[in-house]
């Protein structure tokens, strides 16, 4: 099977770097080769490579530079050092500062293919470590949730309460709020968490379909079903179903969901029999279904059959003193999703201006803009010139006082929101805002401080 990989070759002796780019390629890589160091540099900043050969002793910009230039970028890509014999303490020096291995000239092409190969299989390794370790911590339930705030402290600790019971659990909250982390850490801090996660959002599909993901079906039940489909149900077998977006499944369907749950057994489309399935339901949905049931159009028995337990989730403005928290963890996420980004980090009245916005979307609208910028902004810090092409027009109904009249805001609230609201409209600067509030820039810090 051919070797897998993009390779940077670099050395300034041109039939050199040739003699190992023309063999290596024929062993199957991708291979670049840079004629320098000002060259390599330059291709390493534009383009992923899975491993580095250079020649350490070249004119202007040398292997060492490389190297750095290199690891920048990537930190774990393998950089593998050539040089004369005469050069060993450079190669040393190399290795010191994090080279993968050195070869002395002149080498034999085995030598060289062998290290390669270790090393890519390393750097392969540790993918898949990483991959392993990601999923597991967004299987390990409360760790994909961040906050600290009061609604979200409560929130755990109805988690770790309700995690152990069977019962069916209704999740409500505005989009956007995390209801699918909530559903996932029911089931991973629950007594389930070894066996199947199956989540469906009810809007995703056509009615028509619906049915089919739900229930399954037999092969030629209806016309495309050419084979069989066991369904989500039988899929989640002794484990959670999360059905996001309940209030919108269709009157006939929620008959069906309904009988599942009372008799715990599913017929597919087109059976001649039924099949009993052990589930746990966690539902999920941002709308009112009392008055759904109210105008019926959702089904009074399986509302009081998903709402055993209730669980609110908090909007995002109800706890913006987790939105710095947030906005780190994003920051770590978009990074590794994006490596050739620069951003490091969102500078603090960036932060303060994000901590004030009405974010209608939530905590997935903060995440979004986040990566944004993560992938478009030039520097390593984030400013608020870079925030401000990507901030939406505000709408009427985000505004303080229209929110404060919605929902019946006391007027202490009131002037916290409304201060930081003009501090965001100010794009951070206090001093503005302190000026057209009529207040001393102290009181802007001092709310600040009380409202976390």
């Amino acid at each position: 099977m051919p070797a897998e990989g993009r390779i940077l070759v670099v050395d300034d002796h041109v039939e050199m770097g040739r003699m190992l780019r023309d063999p290596l390629t024929d062993e199957g890589y991708t291979v670049d080769l840079a004629t320098g160091g000002e060259e390599a540099i330059r291709l390493a900043r534009s383009r992923l490579y899975d491993a580095v050969l250079s020649d350490l002793r070249m004119e202007k910009v040398d292997g060492l530079d490389v190297l750095q230039a290199v690891h920048a970028v990537d930190p774990e890509v393998p950089v593998l050092v050539m040089t004369a014999f005469g050069g060993v303490e450079s190669a040393v020096e190399a290795m010191k500062r994090g080279a993968y291995h050195y070869f002395t000239k002149p080498f034999r092409l085995d030598e060289v293919l062998v290290f390669l190969r270790r090393a890519l299989a390393e750097r392969r390794l540790r993918a898949e470590n990483r991959a392993l370790r990601q999923a597991a911590a967004e299987r390990s339930s409360l760790g994909a949730l961040v906050g600290r705030s009061a609604p979200m402290r409560a929130l755990y600790e109805l988690i770790g309460r309700v995690a152990h019971s069977g019962a069916a659990v209704l999740l409500r909250g505005e989009s956007g709020s995390g209801k699918e982390l909530v559903a996932r850490a029911l089931h991973f801090e629950g007594p389930r968490a070894a066996a199947p996660f199956v989540a469906v959002n009810c809007t995703a599909l056509p009615h028509h379909l619906l049915e089919s993901e739900l229930f399954g079906h037999v092969k030629g039940s209806f016309t495309g079903a050419t084979s069989a489909r066991r369904g989500l149900f039988v899929e989640a077998d002794r484990g959670t179903l999360f059905l996001d977006e309940i209030g919108d499944m269709p009157m006939e369907l929620q008959a069906r969901l309904l009988r599942v749950l009372e008799d715990g057994e599913v017929r597919a489309v087109g059976a001649d029999a039924s099949r009993t399935v052990d589930v746990r339901i966690v539902a999920a949905t941002h709308q009112d279904l009392e008055a759904r049931v109210r105008e019926g159009r959702f089904r009074a028995d399986l509302f009081y059959r998903l709402n055993v337990v209730t669980l609110r989730l908090p909007a995002l403005r109800e706890r913006r003193e987790d939105i710095p928290l947030l906005v780190e963890h994003f920051v770590t996420r978009a990074r590794a999703r994006n490596p050739r980004s620069r951003v490091q980090a969102l500078a603090p009245d960036v932060v303060s201006a994000l901590a004030a916005m009405p974010w209608a979307g939530n905590v997935r609208e903060l995440e979004n803009l986040v990566e944004r910028l993560v992938v478009l902004a030039p520097g390593e810090t984030v400013g608020l010139e870079d925030l401000r092409p990507h901030l939406p027009p505000e709408a009427p109904e985000s505004q303080p006082l229209a929110l404060a009249q919605q929902e019946l805001w006391s007027l202490r609230r009131l002037e916290a929101e409304y201060i930081a609201w003009m501090v965001a409209r100010c794009g951070g600067n206090k001093t503005r805002a302190a000026e057209l509030l009529g207040i001393d820039v102290s009181t802007i810090h001092r709310r600040e401080r009380e409202r976390g």
